[in-house]
């Protein structure tokens, strides 16, 4: 999710064509990013480099949300403020990297305790962003007007966490719920931005806007299947 899109000559303006064209090619975009970020894990996993990433964190947790949240709000900044697009691409990909080191812990945590619990998370994410897309093109609705939500609930989350790391409190299911369906309504978010507001060279920064929120998704959706384990 994010909140500087540029709202000139969006790309609701184009011809049918064009604007088709843009939106698909979002979509291959992002599908690219995760079958990216899937070889990635497979590459730290294979070359052991996951463990040793994993075992120095597992008693800094704060380390790996904080770094899970610089590096979704750098990138896309970055992403959204250049104007060239091999720069948007670079920006993009030291994302998708940087994103696969973050989650390498967890889903090494997660592999341990049992595989499917990955298997799981996998699938609910794809079947909930997919349908979540689909609602967003099917009904054609701008869901611009969840900005200012996204904004109050991120801060609230970002309140939350660092208040458990303070106090040591654990933050339970009821949070990775909240956080699900608040990354739902980012998806949403993006969607629609993808298809009313972003202008035409943009697709890589609109691309890496949804990739993220599609992060978040199945970050707290693999969060909650641990805790149930």
């Amino acid at each position: 999710m994010n909140d500087k899109v540029n709202y000139l000559n969006p790309v609701a303006s184009l011809a049918v064509e064009d604007r088709s064209a843009f939106i698909w090619k979002c979509y291959a975009h992002v599908v690219g990013a995760i079958v990216a970020f899937a070889a990635i894990e497979v590459y730290l996993f294979q070359s052991g480099i996951a463990e040793r990433i994993a075992l120095p964190m597992l008693n800094n947790w704060w380390l790996v949300l904080g770094a899970f949240i610089i590096a979704g709000w750098g990138a896309s900044h970055v992403a959204h403020r250049v104007q060239s697009t091999q720069a948007q691409y670079a920006a993009f990909a030291v994302f998708i990297v940087v994103e696969a080191l973050i989650f390498a812990p967890m889903l090494y945590i997660a592999a341990a305790m049992s595989p499917d619990i990955i298997d799981s998370a996998v699938g609910v994410t794809i079947m909930g962003s997919v349908g979540l897309v689909a609602v967003a093109m099917i009904t054609r609705k701008d869901f611009s007007f969840l900005r200012g939500l996204l904004v109050w609930g991120g801060i609230l989350a970002l309140v939350g966490i660092f208040a458990s790391l303070i106090f040591g409190f654990q933050m339970g299911t009821w949070f990775s719920v909240a956080m699900i369906g608040f990354a739902g309504a980012a998806v949403l978010y993006d969607t629609s931005n993808i298809m009313h507001h972003y202008p035409a060279d943009k697709y890589v920064a609109a691309s890496m806007a949804l990739f993220a929120s599609i992060a978040l998704m199945f970050w707290y959706i693999l969060r909650l299947f641990m805790s149930r384990d």
